[in-house]
């Protein structure tokens, strides 16, 4: 990369060089704007977060950086099998069965990150590696400038900026440091622990599946592990559980053994035994390490949100603003919804497509309504696991409810009831739908069930039912089709951001719609 010197100042500047700050960048550079690039670590680093949804492609295709990710030799994800009931087969979702070009990959994060860091610089951003913002100075609520320092060189500096993206991760500097924002959700308070193992096998080997990432329930509810193979030959496996629990069970293995030192390798490899599927594909495979403090690590996993994700020329995108349990695989996904929305606010404000109000609470809005879909299928996900209600009613808006579920609000609540307050009855009728998103199944089951029932039920365009109308039509007599045409039906408030570039230009917030045309990129009145 060719050496910059870092400016004084800049239209537009974004801090943290992730996905969600490389795809700001890129959207806003090939635009013409002015963008600057601060990441505060060295690239390539280390990251978690290694499975991709299908949704990532049409992201990557709309800034011109698919052709680069397919080709550098990531292993292509053909769907996920997912086992949520330890006495029933897994589900399994084939990304390529309708089309061979709509699969995903598992990615070694280090490698996507930074071709995506890179990206943003051939589209015409200034990117700076190893360059950490300290401190963001305000006029009124407005940033207008931060510190940076270079942790190689030692050198640092001040850079003055009209518009601000924060997306700096988790460590989140707007958020935690100025706002002070951050909500965390009750129900979702995990740690997880992982690993790297070599010589492991994979799933349904030889057949168009392999490859695919296995997700499992542990046998004890606690939690879930999971299992995705690497192009470096090398799986990735870990597990995922309630940060109570988790102590407590580290707290009686100390305890059993005498002694006080905490052995997080020794708890991961007796966890794992609570995942026979996960075992089964280890198979022989010895895991990286071994023995060292290296082999595994571990990490909160905590899942929260914000009130708001824009202020006074700045916005939040990524992890900065909101982080979701990695169950759904929703990361990246949703760091570039972030980075897009970002991008085509800022556009709209600076081309006066409408006011920097009105981008601002667009942005918040397109961010929060994307979170809340995530946050029920999850939170759905793990009221199977756990086998238990969950306490949710204080961590889901009513607006953004609302607007992640009109399609399938009337029909859970009733019609003459949409708009009056969400009910706690009505979170856990909307979770036990969404659960279903997982169910077990196969291609080969939807294909025999879509050949003996009306198309017009089997069809993603179709009119939502519920689970108790599918049980009505159905009775007792076709198990097999009611479990099909659920799943179905979870996918489709879900599916909706599955093409992400038509959805932002068709779906509307506040009375705006996206305009995603390279040179137009902005907000359009709807």
């Amino acid at each position: 990369m060719t050496v910059q010197i870092l400016p004084t100042s800049t239209e537009i500047l974004v801090v943290g060089g992730g996905p969600a700050g490389s795809y700001t960048a890129a959207a806003l550079a090939r635009e013409g704007f002015d963008v600057t690039l601060l990441e505060a670590a060295n690239f390539p680093r280390y990251h978690i977060g290694e499975s991709l949804l299908p949704s990532v492609r049409p992201f990557l295709a709309f800034v011109d950086a698919e052709e680069s990710i397919m080709n550098h030799g990531f292993t292509i994800k053909p769907g996920a099998a997912v086992k949520l009931n330890q006495y029933k087969r897994e589900g399994y979702t084939d990304f390529i069965a309708l089309d061979p070009n709509n699969g995903s990959w598992n990615v070694i994060r280090s490698e996507f990150d930074y071709l995506l860091f890179r990206h943003a610089s051939k589209c015409g951003a200034n990117v700076f590696d190893n360059t950490r913002v300290s401190e963001i100075q305000f006029e009124g609520e407005k940033p207008v400038s931060a510190d940076w320092r270079n942790a190689s060189t030692g050198i640092q500096g001040r850079i003055f900026f009209n518009y601000l993206v924060d997306a700096s991760g988790r460590s989140g500097i707007m958020s935690t440091k100025y706002l002070k924002n951050r909500r965390y959700n009750k129900a979702l308070n995990n740690v997880a622990c992982w690993g790297y193992w070599d010589g492991t096998e994979s799933y349904m080997p030889g057949t168009t599946r392999q490859n695919a990432i296995w997700v499992e329930a542990l046998e004890d509810e606690s939690g879930w592990a999971w299992f995705i193979p690497l192009h470096d030959g090398s799986t990735s496996v870990g597990i995922v559980m309630d940060q109570e629990t988790s102590n407590r069970k580290k707290k009686a293995s100390r305890e059993a053994s005498g002694t006080s030192g905490s052995n997080l390798q020794a708890h991961y490899k007796k966890e794992l035994l609570k995942a026979p599927g996960v075992l089964r594909l280890i198979g022989n495979g010895t895991l990286r390490n071994d023995g060292t403090p290296e082999a595994v690590k571990s990490a909160s996993d905590f899942s929260y949100s914000a009130p708001s994700y824009a202020g006074n020329h700045f916005r939040l995108a990524g992890d900065s603003g909101a982080f979701i349990d990695p169950f759904f695989s929703s990361g990246v996904h949703l760091a570039f919804t972030g980075g897009l929305s970002a991008a085509i606010t800022i556009a709209a404000s600076i081309r006066g497509f409408c006011s920097e109000q009105d981008a601002q609470r667009w942005h918040t809005s397109k961010i929060a309504t994307s979170y809340t879909r995530f946050l029920l299928v999850v939170l759905g996900t793990y009221k199977q696991i756990r086998n238990q209600s969950m306490p949710v009613m204080s961590d889901v808006d009513e607006d953004n409810f609302d607007r992640a579920f009109d399609l399938i609000r009337p029909v859970i609540q009733g019609t003459a009831d949409v708009g009056k307050a969400l009910t706690e009855d009505e979170l856990q009728k909307t979770m036990n739908f969404c659960r279903h998103l997982f169910a077990p199944t196969d291609p080969e089951m939807h294909s025999a069930v879509k050949a003996r029932l009306d198309p017009a039920l089997t069809s993603p365009d179709g009119p939502v039912m519920t689970e108790c109308e599918v049980d009505l039509l159905l009775g007792d007599a076709d198990e097999e089709a009611k479990v099909v045409l659920k799943e179905i039906n979870a996918r489709k408030p879900i599916h909706t951001m599955y093409n992400p570039t038509e959805n932002f230009g068709v779906e509307e917030h506040f009375g705006f719609k996206a305009i995603l045309e390279r040179g137009r990129l902005g907000l359009v009145t709807a």
